[in-house]
């Protein structure tokens, strides 16, 4: 699965390999359960976003399920505020990269790697979490 720079981007992209992954369905059609998102930090400060949408609720994926029934289905056909989506999610759910394509919740403390990680995020003061970008 893939990661992008806006929010917006990711649910489009994930409605797409969701019609993908459906070729018998069209749009209009799609009954979504469940919808996924997670937001990344990477190590040069960028965000990231990735999503998904499953037909079942409890489904497994990579991202977190933030929404089910009506409101999953409601992001699928692009009725959704994208400031509410950004507002509500826990900055503890984010994920921070802290070595190359690997992510925690937060870095390891017991290594100077995690150590310098850690002091970035701080020196970051968390302002990627209430960025809109």
């Amino acid at each position: 699965m893939s990661m992008f720079s806006t929010l917006e981007e990711a649910i489009e992209a994930a409605r797409e390999e969701y019609l993908a992954n459906h070729p018998e369905l069209d749009e209009a059609d799609a009954s979504i359960s469940q919808f996924g998102l997670q937001k990344y930090v990477m190590q040069d400060g960028d965000i990231m976003w990735q999503a998904e949408f499953f037909e079942d609720e409890g489904e497994p994926g990579e991202c977190l399920p933030i929404r089910s029934g009506e409101a999953a289905q409601a992001i699928f056909d692009g009725d959704f505020e994208e400031i509410e989506l950004r507002q509500e999610w826990l900055a503890e759910n984010t994920l921070h990269e802290w070595d190359e394509g690997e992510f925690q919740l937060e870095p390891p403390l017991d290594t100077e790697e995690g150590e310098a990680a850690a002091q970035e995020w701080e020196d970051d003061n968390s302002d990627s979490d209430r960025s809109y970008s």
